[in-house]
């Protein structure tokens, strides 16, 4: 709103209180005339309060907007080695960009998992009652086994062979999303197939989401689908 609107509206407001006071004057009993001057003053500060309240929030919420307005976003200025991998991933987004090699998911590898994070369910751990009881007549791997495994089904820990070269450090950011989509039997082969789904620079690297499909050998639907996050530092 702008200020002379913002006074024209306020002079019709107290214009009309003012006649509503009058007004009221001429009604009250003349045993109460004698409190009037006390009344009005008090109603013309309140009202004074009021619009002063009023007009502070608005100027707040308008200094606000100029700040919002004039405050931009630096630009991220790149080193000559993030710009050049930045051009190579742009140029294969949506394009599947590595194919692993299979992992074997032993039971003795279940076994280790299920001792370090204390999750020693019986379909993970007891193949015997597994047989007798279980859909799968087997035991399966743990869901989180099977994510904790794509660091080397994507060849990503190997720092003689980094998929991204120049770079001074990896991290982990995090999983924008992760689905278990059908049990890993112990003694499976799995491997993982990942596609580029975004490059965007940030301070001092880029950020990297690809989409990581763990394949299980010899089944149609694969064991997993995860969206991950990596941070590239240049």
């Amino acid at each position: 709103m702008k200020v002379v609107d913002f006074l024209k509206k306020k002079k019709e407001i107290l214009a009309q209180h003012q006649f509503d006071l009058i007004d009221l004057k001429d009604r009250i009993p003349p045993v109460l005339l004698d409190h009037w001057a006390e009344f009005l003053n008090r109603a013309n500060n309140i009202q004074i309060v009021n619009w002063a309240r009023e007009h502070q929030l608005l100027s707040t919420e308008e200094s606000s907007n100029r700040q919002t307005k004039t405050v931009e976003a630096s630009p991220i200025v790149l080193p000559e080695k993030a710009q050049t991998l930045l051009a190579q991933l742009s140029a294969q987004l949506n394009e599947e960009i590595h194919i692993g090699q299979w992992l074997t998911v032993d039971q003795e590898r279940i076994d280790q998992f299920a001792k370090v994070t204390e999750d020693q369910q019986w379909i993970h751990t007891d193949p015997q009652r597994a047989h007798n009881e279980s859909p799968f007549k087997t035991t399966i791997a743990h869901g989180f086994l099977t994510l904790s495994l794509l660091p080397v089904l994507t060849d990503s820990v190997d720092a003689s062979q980094s998929p991204y070269p120049g770079v001074r450090m990896t991290v982990n950011y995090g999983l924008n999303e992760v689905r278990f989509l059908y049990p890993v039997k112990a003694g499976s082969r799995v491997r993982a197939r990942t596609t580029l789904k975004s490059v965007t620079p940030i301070k001092r690297g880029l950020e990297v989401v690809k989409e990581i499909k763990v394949e299980i050998e010899g089944t149609r639907r694969p064991a997993c689908l995860a969206q991950s996050v990596i941070r590239l530092y240049f």
